[in-house]
């Protein structure tokens, strides 16, 4: 039974976001290899929201995984943050409006368009059908790759994003659209073009109807395991869920797990039930569309 942690994160320390991760990764016995020379991480970019709505990566948290990674594995370890354009986001602009530049410069690291990368062609097979997909070479070369996503409530099918959602972003092509009508094949099978070593939740601002501050962090090495864990905090059944028993049967991980660390119904009872996060999304929506794209991306 794979291994899901989940940390209250601690204000107090002088580094909680640091202090949290740590915890995480101690509970599920989890250590880096020193041999390992190129990291990529995966943050969750999904649109221009900044990260207080609870909807993108908190860039602090993403400092401080990068200074654990330079402080356990070595300090000439070769970090990229990437992410893919998508229909209606570009990563110039959102590594830029959601602090990743400033981070980036401050943090030595590369900022990745995988949209922009050279990719190689590959074949995968889910659930009877075989998918070809680009993959950057970037991910394939990695020596480490970890995933950070969000745990959202989504409307369609899918209801759930969370960790296997999240590698969606790592398909290059920006007409994702095109691949919405089969997103559950999708989903698992470009998980198994690309697997993940590391799954880090930062949920410390959940989104809702009002983004609620439940400072939680979690960590697994199975990407199925910690999105049952999640879909149990989002007030979700993860059983179904459709693509996560698809995940399952395709040999991804598996959806029972072993809790590690605080209470996750303890973190539930906080969770911004989904009745609430509908009119939320809707609203959200509607204020993009009146604000429009171009004055948010300052070009008009």
């Amino acid at each position: 039974m794979s291994l899901v942690s989940l940390v209250k994160l601690n204000p107090q320390n002088q580094n909680p976001l640091k202090q949290a991760i740590t915890e995480s990764l101690q509970l599920i016995d989890y250590s880096f290899d020193k041999a390992i020379r190129r990291v990529v991480i995966k943050p969750n970019l999904c649109y221009y929201w900044d990260c207080s709505t609870g909807q993108t990566s908190d860039p602090r948290f993403v400092a401080a995984l990068i200074d654990l990674l330079r402080q356990e594995i070595s300090g000439d370890v070769e970090i990229a943050l990437v992410e893919s354009d998508a229909s209606a986001m570009r990563c110039k602009y959102a590594f830029r409006m959601l602090g990743f530049e400033h981070l980036a410069a401050e943090k030595k690291v590369r900022l990745v368009n995988l949209s922009e990368e050279p990719c190689n062609d590959t074949d995968v097979s889910c659930n009877g059908k075989t998918y070809s997909f680009r993959v950057p070479k970037i991910i394939q070369d990695a020596d480490l790759k970890i995933n950070l996503p969000k745990i959202k409530y989504t409307v369609d099918p899918i209801k759930l994003t969370c960790a296997l959602k999240n590698l969606y972003g790592c398909h290059p092509d920006p007409k994702k659209y095109k691949l919405h009508s089969d997103l559950a094949n999708v989903i698992v099978a470009l998980n198994k073009a690309m697997m993940f070593d590391l799954h880090i939740i930062d949920s410390n601002i959940a989104s809702g109807i009002q983004p609620c501050r439940l400072g939680l962090e979690m960590a697994s090495c199975d990407p199925v395991a910690i999105d049952a864990a999640a879909a149990k905090i989002a007030w979700l059944n993860p059983n179904q869920i459709p693509y996560l028993r698809l995940a399952e049967s395709e040999g991804l991980g598996s959806r029972a797990f072993t809790a590690k660390g605080a209470s996750l119904e303890s973190f539930r009872a906080m969770y911004p039930k989904k009745t609430f996060r509908r009119k939320a999304m809707g609203r959200a929506y509607k204020m993009v569309l009146q604000v429009g794209l171009g004055r948010r991306l300052g070009l008009e």
